[in-house]
């Protein structure tokens, strides 16, 4: 009680009982203790976005994104004038109708009881966590690594099947664009300049490392390593051997959405929203052509980053897939035990959810398992399994690593999901097809865990999902569904 009575008296605001259902446990407990906090407000309009049905993938991004900018414009230009009174640092998002807000926690209350505000949580940040391993000397060659041989890619390579006319995206640490493995690949190298301009967002304020360029231009960089060595799974090859990547001929664009491994939702959604209608340098002159095909997601937003139920990243998801865009992300590092599964976005439905596997064909022991508990749907999760333990790949500052995690399992899935496509170009704009094939030709993997009511024999199972990744399986599936011959671009 004495505390309570002290927090008062300086003056930390208390969200009335009126709203409690609105603000997350986390925003609560911060409105109780600090002076100032962020917010991120899911804004109310929260109108269900519809597919297309066109058969065009770009005019399927265009409908939704402009049901979107639609949405959000309506609940802005009521809301904002009251935000304007308590706060001059605000940042609005169309993709999912959200904003977010940096204020004193006295004036929190009064803008959380807008009738405005669907829901309110913490922006605060979480660091990202990865498991490290061994160092590889930037010399070795090592062409292919188990990975790849694991899930059979070198015989869909073989097949003249490399990624090739697919755009890969990724959100993490940044990435190390003139990497030698992926400097080739980047959407903003023509071979000889390069051009930041659509292809690369960054969406952290004030960064304990900005990402410039020579000029004090924003520019592609990777200020942790986590980020360069997911992208060098997906789409990695240095040309003199080491090809680390599932989809050497893809092309990549990125995002930073964390500062030195600390992300907010904040931050996860603008990276979003910039992959729906990527834009210049300056935010200005969206260009929805200039959109990938697949986004990975190795990263997780715990609780202590604001995202408690109800869920404040799954709209943002269920909008982009409905855009037409597969979004991948890592199934977490909390295993061994069940419901471990339990950070955005790995527990949402639309996000294809993936855990890691050992150079044994065995599940990673750190891989998170299903079912999704923490909001009540106790759906399975993962999706599927892939390689993530001991996955060499590229090294910031030049060179290749070894990590482990469902960090590295995640692009697995994205580099395939980049095969799938270039066999088939009518999968484009249709990750409802990719998901289901990748699903039906993965190898059935059991386990002796019975998770939350689900036996681990049964398939789909909590720990494995429906099995382990099969790159060649999943291409000759795809190449068998000429139905999709008429389907999206």
């Amino acid at each position: 009680m004495k505390i309570f009575t002290l927090l008062a008296s300086i003056g930390i605001a208390f969200v009335s009982n009126a709203q409690n259902d609105k603000v997350s446990k986390q925003l609560q407990l911060e409105l109780n203790t600090n002076e100032q906090v962020e917010l991120y407000l899911l804004l109310n309009n929260q109108k269900v976005i519809k597919a297309s049905k066109s058969t065009s993938r770009i005019q399927r991004l265009k409908s939704v994104i402009s049901q979107l900018k639609i949405n959000a414009e309506s609940s802005r230009s009521r809301f904002e004038q009251r935000v304007a009174k308590f706060s001059k640092a605000y940042q609005f998002y169309w993709v999912n109708n959200s904003v977010w807000i940096k204020t004193n926690s006295k004036d929190a209350d009064k803008i959380i009881a807008s009738n405005e505000v669907f829901r309110a949580f913490s922006n605060s940040k979480q660091k990202l966590e990865i498991i490290s391993e061994k160092l590889v000397s930037p010399n070795t060659i090592n062409s292919v690594g188990w990975g790849s041989t694991m899930i059979n890619a070198p015989d869909v390579w073989n097949m003249g099947i490399r990624g090739q006319g697919v755009l890969i995206a990724g959100q993490d640490t940044g990435y190390q664009w003139n990497h030698e493995s992926l400097i080739e690949k980047y959407a903003g190298w023509d071979g000889a300049n390069v051009d930041h301009n659509y292809h690369w967002h960054d969406s952290i304020a004030n960064p304990n490392i900005p990402c410039l360029d020579g000029q004090n231009n924003s520019a592609s960089c990777d200020d942790h390593g986590h980020g360069t060595h997911t992208m060098g799974t997906m789409v990695g090859d240095d040309g003199v051997g080491n090809q680390v990547g599932i989809a050497p001929d893809a092309k990549w664009i990125g995002c930073r959405n964390m500062d030195q491994g600390n992300g907010t939702p904040q931050s996860y959604t603008e990276c979003f929203q910039f992959f729906l209608e990527p834009t210049d340098l300056n935010g200005e002159n969206p260009d929805v052509t200039k959109a990938p095909h697949i986004i990975n997601n190795s990263w997780g937003c715990p609780v202590s980053e604001g995202c408690t139920q109800p869920n404040a990243l799954e709209s943002v998801v269920n909008n982009v897939v409905n855009a037409g865009i597969l979004v991948v992300a890592a199934a977490g590092n909390s295993g061994s035990g069940c419901g471990t599964v339990r950070d955005p976005i790995a527990i949402y439905d639309k996000t294809f959810t993936i855990g890691s596997t050992t150079s044994s064909d065995t599940i990673s022991s750190f891989s998170s398992r299903g079912a999704v508990t923490v909001d009540g749907s106790n759906r399975i999760k993962p999706d599927m399994s892939a390689p993530g333990s001991s996955i060499r790949s590229a090294s910031l500052g030049g060179g290749y690593t070894s990590l482990s995690g469902t960090s590295m399992a995640s692009p697995h899935v994205a580099g395939v999901a980049a095969l799938l496509i270039s066999a088939n170009p009518a999968l484009a704009g249709n990750p409802e097809q990719l998901k289901e094939i990748l699903l039906n030709s993965s190898l059935a993997k059991t386990s002796n865990q019975n998770c939350n009511g689900t036996s681990g024999s049964t398939i789909p199972n909590n720990t494995f999902g429906w099995g382990r990744l099969d790159a060649l399986a999943a291409v000759t599936q795809a190449t068998a569904h000429l139905v999709f011959s008429n389907g999206f671009e």
